[in-house]
């Protein structure tokens, strides 16, 4: 959800919309041509008790004053001397470690610049060596670049060799930015301050996040309180913040949302965001709630006691089956490498503390892959030939920040293959062709990319699986699953040309885990409108045993989502249907019987399914429209669906049912009605 010619807001934030413009322009290399002027702050208001109102339910965690207040909070003092001339005094040790920080350099081939040959120019990789100035100009010089920058084409990955970093050291992480550590555990890397805020849509009237998409932060401690004010298309993944987090800035609008494998030793402020889902965390309490707010994975004791219809809080207590991203790191012996983190069952709480109370941590249980088996990809040298022929090597994939323009599909023929995108690298069909197939899908995993729909029509941008049994003659949850993790699919709105696909993603086999998603038909930006940016349906499900945590799909032109395939699960949905329908007559379903698609729809021949934590919202810009049901399923025993809410945010009517026929109708701005199980 975000306000910006989409305009719609947060019903219980505000009555009155606003239009704000979200656009982007092309920046050049912050790091190269633009001055070292900092972005101004401003003075922002209090922050406030959980926006359905001041008071505080079991297991929140009161917070006072402003955001800004509070964001030096678990700071860590540096214990340093200096000389007279204000020079930094080390210790014998402390030399000794500075040597070797400076031999990591010469070994990695880092050049002055910080970049290396082997990554290029869009990634930066720094040292606890690094004068902390330079390094502070160039974090500077990005965000005053990314800020603001949309739909632009540039994309950054910023990496912190391990170690504690100068306490002047702060990072704000912008539009196409990724910001990790090379540790083995979020601990082995800290620095003291890093913030997303959202000032530069709404300004200090209203701290506007609802378009801060695309853009990470993993495998970092940072020593103070956090704002990570973003919403969709967005990772917050194995992080250890000391102090509080506020996942909006200073309650302006928000609409999130994903945390991962985190530890924060404050609370989690949410604010004003809309949905969110944290799985697999721990924190000292969480504060805030608004339409559909889901845990997974959570401690017991370490969630609110609300739920539904009171306070829109969902709890499911264990992660039945995860494996966390893999991540890059540097092994002081073994150099640049991928982690790849085992499998979990049953999981609650992090993967890398030991169980029960107390932080202490744990090295974490995986596989160390050498990049050397990767290939590096860059995209001012790579095509889609290279890539293949790198694949057909046997190699895994790791990609490099930038936009891979694909003449053809890649194509992922061996099982257990990894391929890995950083700092939001972007692949984009060029000539009505798939963007990626994956034809073996047995322990692969494919996480960190972003799929862009080209002028030319494609079918599908990404597909997993035929289908058909594997080799082995496995089907379903016997089958090794695929990890699919932090994937973003776009159709519109960063090309002035128009785009079209049918269907953004399409899932056939069988034991998927997916893990992070934003399936989005542009509604704002370049190129944008019912005929421009076309496509049918942002994800269909054909396989069995397919389980998405964190599922947001919006705005396509009929069904948001299929699922055809047995004993899918679905942890946290968020979706919206398509504000520019311009008549009902182009928005009726079941053969152009029934007024509208719903947007969650299970198909009639699915015998079990279960759905949890599900918001599906409209806005009828254009027209008004009646959708009969936000959320389609068939009646069976095996069919559990847990906490579905519809709201109508503004706009023409109107939502005429929440889940099949119960619920309903909502038909003013600002109404909402919730199905709260069923069977």
């Amino acid at each position: 959800m975000r306000k910006s010619g989409r305009a719609v807001m947060s019903i219980m934030l505000a009555a009155s919309m606003v239009l704000a413009g979200c656009s982007g322009e092309k920046q050049n290399d912050p790091a190269k041509e633009i001055g070292d002027e900092n972005v101004p702050g401003g003075e922002s208001p209090t922050v406030s008790a959980g926006v359905d109102g001041d008071d505080t339910e079991e297991g929140d965690v009161e917070g006072e004053g402003k955001v800004e207040d509070n964001l030096n909070q678990g700071n860590i003092e540096a214990d340093g001397e200096t000389d007279e001339t204000g020079n930094e005094v080390l210790s014998e040790e402390q030399k000794v470690q500075r040597e070797q920080q400076m031999a990591v350099l010469t070994k990695i081939g880092r050049g002055e610049d910080f970049h290396t040959e082997m990554f290029g120019e869009n990634v930066y990789v720094f040292s606890p060596a690094d004068d902390a100035a330079q390094v502070q100009g160039i974090l500077d010089r990005l965000w005053s670049a990314q800020e603001k920058n949309q739909f632009g084409k540039e994309r950054y990955c910023v990496y912190f060799l391990p170690g504690e970093y100068d306490e002047d050291i702060s990072v704000k992480v912008g539009y196409y930015m990724q910001v990790s550590g090379l540790g083995y555990l979020p601990d082995d890397t800290q620095i003291k301050t890093l913030n997303c805020d959202a000032r530069w849509l709404g300004g200090n009237d209203n701290h506007n996040a609802t378009c801060n998409f695309w853009r990470g932060v993993e495998n970092l401690r940072v020593n103070s309180t956090v704002m990570w004010a973003v919403s969709q298309a967005t990772f917050m993944r194995r992080m250890h913040i000391t102090g509080l987090l506020y996942l909006h800035d200073n309650n302006g609008w928000a609409s999130g949302g994903f945390l991962s494998d985190s530890l924060i030793g404050g609370m989690v402020d949410s604010g004003s965001q809309q949905q969110w889902l944290s799985r697999n965390c721990n924190w000292n309490g969480w504060r805030g709630s608004n339409w559909n707010i889901v845990f997974a994975g959570i401690p017991k004791g370490k969630t609110p006691t609300a739920t539904w219809p009171n306070k829109q809080y969902t709890n499911v207590e264990t992660v039945e089956e995860m494996q966390e991203k893999p991540f890059l790191v540097y092994d002081g012996e073994k150099g640049f490498g991928v982690f790849l983190p085992a499998l979990r069952t049953d999981a609650v709480g992090t993967s890398w503390q030991e169980e029960g109370e107390g932080s202490d941590t744990k090295l974490p249980e995986g596989e160390f892959i050498p990049l050397s088996e990767f290939y590096v990809a860059r995209a001012d040298r790579d095509n889609a030939q290279t890539l293949n022929a790198a694949l057909q090597e046997g190699k895994h994939l790791f990609f490099t920040p930038g936009i891979y323009d694909l003449d053809e599909e890649l194509c992922v023929d061996r099982a257990g293959s990894i391929v890995l995108g950083s700092g939001l690298a972007t692949l984009r069909a060029a000539k009505g062709n798939l963007c990626m197939r994956v034809n073996a899908p047995e322990k692969t995993v494919v996480a960190g990319l972003l799929f862009d729909a080209g002028a030319e029509k494609s079918p599908l941008l990404f597909c997993v699986g035929n289908g058909e049994e594997d080799e082995g003659g496995l089907t379903g949850e016997n089958l090794p699953p695929t990890l699919l993790a932090d994937l973003f699919f776009r159709v519109g709105g960063a090309r002035k040309e128009p785009t079209s696909v049918d269907v953004c993603a399409e899932l056939n086999s069988d034991h998927i885990i997916g893990d992070n998603f934003w399936v989005w038909r542009a509604d704002h930006g370049d190129g944008v409108g019912w005929d421009v940016n076309t496509a049918e349906n942002g994800l269909i499900v054909n396989g069995d045993d397919v389980t998405i945590y964190a599922l947001m799909v919006e705005h396509f032109r009929q069904y948001q989502t299929i699922w055809r395939g047995n004993n899918g699960k679905v942890i946290m949905y968020q979706s919206e249907i398509p504000y520019d329908v311009p008549a009902q007559s182009e928005f009726m379903s079941h053969d152009g019987t029934v007024p509208g698609f719903a947007s969650y729809k299970i198909e009639d021949s699915v015998k079990s399914h279960t759905a949890i934590g599900i918001g599906i919202y409209s806005y009828n810009r254009d027209a008004e429209i009646e959708i009969f049901s936000a959320m389609e399923a068939p009646s069976a025993p095996d069919i559990k669906i847990h906490h579905v809410i519809a709201v109508m945010i503004t706009g023409n009517p109107g939502i005429t049912h929440v889940l099949n026929e119960l619920g309903g109708p909502l038909n003013t701005p600002g109404a909402k009605d919730m199905v709260i199980d069923i069977p």
